[in-house]
């Protein structure tokens, strides 16, 4: 499905599944639809699974805005509490619209607690209390944390809410990361789990390889000790004088803790000429984006670091915010320098990211699509470096797979009936939307 196609789904009110292989530009649509809305005065709640997804939308996490927290299900005792709370009953009461990005590592039961509270608070028996919903993911990313006890995962296209929503399925099926077909046909074969020995000559011709870029390739590690440990021996070093920045904040200190969770700059950045650094925020017009590398070529006048891109371009790098909105209000707000160090990453906060260069290890993978997530980063085959991979790094969950070809029939079938409207048809039902939505 094209994505003028999907929008015009979202537009008509439909209940969506948005979903597509990595780079395939699911953050962007769902940015362009909020765009949308808050153009036409529709109230938005935007929220991930995780606190990093939310930060690339200037959104919350689920779990704050529903406040399950880290509840598994919730009894009528928890949502009559909740409903007595005048912050989670405005929250949930003022939307239209519901946004949940990442869906592949939320749990099923979290997304019928979900539900369920929202029936409770807006008084409606039907899925979400009504809310036009869009769920937003890819299952061949990193999925839910496994329940113990629990053979399998408990992903969310099994909540019987899933069901209830009567999900339009949108899989996108344009690419506007990787161009590379030999590295395309290397994420094809994984996510169709035909991995295969001309799969693994592929990745071994990249195996200990250098990359043809001026900068560093960023290092991507499975765990945390191994990035901390490379970032702070580089940084050591040069022998150059530091520059210390500290993040700043504001709002309620439960909501400024989820922003500095999600948020990929340090609450305490140290920076010195000649370090290695990755832009964590988008800001196309400031010609960044989530993921751009660079060097700190120096320090203006200010004491703002100086940062000459992979492609040659010097951006001066000052303070951006990271937000939690509700419609249209602050509700809290960090500050900091758009950067971190980037001789290494982790996997894990890797997502999202499109990298030119990178030096990957997979030799320590313990979870289905921990090395579909760091391969499909890359934009090319000739911009990896393998330091490492081990027999995990290219598995994903067969559940998964037999899914996604489910999903892409469901996809055609929303494709072909939307195609089946006229112009004038279509129009109409979105005129329509937005005198309901008003």
């Amino acid at each position: 499905m094209k994505q003028k196609e999907v929008l015009d789904l979202m537009k008509s009110g439909q209940n969506i599944f948005l979903t597509g292989q990595a780079g395939s530009g699911k953050t962007y649509l769902i940015n362009e639809f909020v765009r949308y809305l808050k153009k036409n005065n529709i109230a938005v709640a935007v929220t991930a699974s995780t606190g990093i997804a939310a930060t690339h939308l200037g959104g919350t996490t689920i779990h704050s805005w529903s406040g399950i927290g880290i509840k598994k299900e919730v009894n009528s005792r928890d949502i009559t509490k909740l409903n007595s709370n005048s912050s989670v009953r405005d929250r949930i009461n003022t939307p239209k619209v519901l946004i949940i990005d990442e869906i592949s590592m939320f749990h099923s039961y979290r997304l019928d607690a979900v539900s369920e509270i929202c029936k409770a608070i807006r008084v409606n028996p039907q899925p979400f209390g009504g809310l036009q919903v869009i769920l937003c993911g890819d299952f061949f990313q990193l999925p839910p944390i496994a329940d113990v006890g629990y053979d399998g995962q408990n992903y969310a296209y099994k909540a019987y809410s899933w069901e209830e929503l009567n999900l339009k399925i949108c899989y996108l099926d344009e690419q506007h990361r990787q161009w590379d077909e030999s590295y395309l046909k290397v994420l094809n074969d994984i996510r169709s789990r035909e991995v295969n020995e001309n799969t693994y000559e592929t990745l071994s011709s990249r195996m200990n390889q250098p990359v043809k870029k001026s900068v560093y390739p960023t290092k991507l590690y499975t765990h945390n000790a191994d990035v901390d440990a490379v970032n702070n021996f580089e940084l050591g070093k040069i022998d150059k004088p530091n520059f210390v920045y500290q993040m700043h904040a504001t709002g309620k200190k439960e909501r400024v803790a989820t922003l500095k969770k999600g948020c990929l700059a340090p609450e305490t950045l140290t920076l010195k000429e000649g370090a290695q650094v990755m832009f964590v925020k988008n800001s196309h017009g400031k010609g960044y984006i989530n993921g751009t590398l660079g060097t700190v070529i120096g320090f203006d006048q200010e004491k703002y670091p100086i940062v000459k891109t992979t492609k040659g371009a010097k951006i001066v790098a000052k303070p951006t915010s990271w937000t939690i909105e509700e419609n249209d209000i602050e509700l809290a707000q960090i500050s900091q320098i758009p950067l971190r160090l980037a001789w290494a990453i982790t996997v894990h906060k890797s997502q999202g990211m499109s990298l030119d260069t990178a030096e990957i290890d997979l030799s320590k993978s313990f979870a289905y699509g921990m090395g579909y997530v760091a391969l499909s980063r890359l934009r090319s085959l000739d911009g990896l470096r393998l330091l490492g991979i081990n027999q995990m790094a290219l598995e994903v969950d067969r559940e998964v797979t037999e899914k996604d070809i489910y999903f892409k029939t469901l996809s055609r079938q929303a494709t072909q009936e939307l195609n089946s409207l006229t112009a004038k048809e279509l129009k109409d039902e979105q005129n329509n939307y937005l005198k309901v939505m008003n």
